[in-house]
């Protein structure tokens, strides 16, 4: 396996045994940080953290990952940076390469950040595009290690849209680790074709199972996680709400349905989630809709099976671990 210098867009780009490895450090970096053990490993490099989408966990992640590695982060918002409106992404990618060792980027289409790499001449991280979410995978199944004990075989529930970044990467995820990943949603919710076939042959090779259920109680029997998202994703007008709710209402994460697939069962979510009234957001549903929840219901987020927060810190670790790999020898 070699890391060093290679850019980390998606988990279709890396072999089984490469995420596992990626893991496998970022467990190691997460105990020595818990232990009070320096470790900086990228002394003096420089990241650019590239932001056309705001984020609390991706961004305090990257910062404080990229400092216990000695680096120094400069954060870049849509107003701190002329890519795409003054300047090309190329053009871009071509500048901060020669003043970062990385970059991150956050925001739309997955082109960006594949033109970002094919011109800036350092590691480039995809903190979250429309198509995938890479590094959050990494911390989900860092989590689901620590509390399963392995990965292959675990059973991995996607409840609702499971069009975009969050049901696509968790699917490509699972498909590598020879895990069973379950999309449960409306039909018209599931991943492209295209990308299920493309999963559906690394399946073959890794022992991994891939299903598509239209229907919550069937889905969730014997899971070993169940896993949802917001309904409506950033940039997308309010005006998708009413549909959404009339679509995913079913396919919404309670008691019953956490009953269902049992007590071995934990919950999984990749933050921002509405489970109560305490966020503008949440308000205006319940005002214009009734609902006091949304994707998943406060008793299951605030039950002993949610996972939440440990799954959040673990960004963290696993962010630090991609840097680490790809701009040190740790894994070379």
């Amino acid at each position: 396996m070699n890391f060093k210098n290679r850019s980390f867009l998606k988990l279709l780009d890396y072999t089984p045994e490469e995420i596992v490895a990626l893991i496998d450090l970022a467990a190691d970096l997460k105990a020595k940080k818990k232990a009070g053990i320096p470790h900086r490993l990228c002394e003096g490099k420089s990241i650019a953290l590239v932001f056309e989408k705001n984020s609390t966990r991706t961004r305090c992640a990257f910062e404080v990952a990229s400092a216990d590695l000695g680096m120094h982060p400069v954060f870049l918002d849509p107003s701190a940076s002329q890519m795409g409106k003054k300047e090309s992404i190329a053009d871009t990618a071509r500048v901060l390469g020669r003043m970062f060792d990385a970059i991150e980027y956050r925001g739309f289409e997955q082109t960006i950040v594949e033109t970002l790499a094919h011109y800036a001449g350092v590691p480039v991280y995809n903190g979250l595009t429309n198509e995938f979410h890479p590094t959050q995978i990494l911390a989900d199944f860092l989590t689901i290690r620590e509390h399963c004990g392995s990965l292959k075989g675990k059973k991995l529930v996607y409840m609702g849209d499971a069009r975009y970044n969050m049901g696509n990467s968790l699917m490509v995820g699972c498909a590598k680790l020879g895990m069973h990943f379950v999309a449960c949603a409306p039909a018209k919710y599931f991943p492209t074709p295209e990308l299920v076939a493309e999963c559906e042959a690394v399946a073959k090779e890794t022992g991994a199972v891939l299903e598509f259920i239209e229907e919550p109680a069937k889905a969730v029997v014997g899971a070993d996680v169940i896993y949802t998202d917001v309904w409506v994703s950033m940039g997308e007008p309010e005006a998708v709400w009413k549909e959404r709710i009339d679509d995913l209402l079913p396919y919404q994460v309670n008691s019953a349905l956490m009953t269902v697939a049992g007590p071995q069962c934990h919950f999984m979510h990749c933050l921002p989630a509405f489970h109560d009234l305490e966020t503008v957001t949440g308000k205006k549903i319940y005002d214009a809709f009734g609902l006091e929840a949304m994707e998943v219901t406060n008793d299951v987020f605030e039950s002993e099976q949610s996972i939440v927060f440990d799954e959040a810190e673990n960004r963290m670790h696993t962010i630090k671990a991609v840097i680490a790999a790809t701009l040190s020898d740790i894994l070379n």
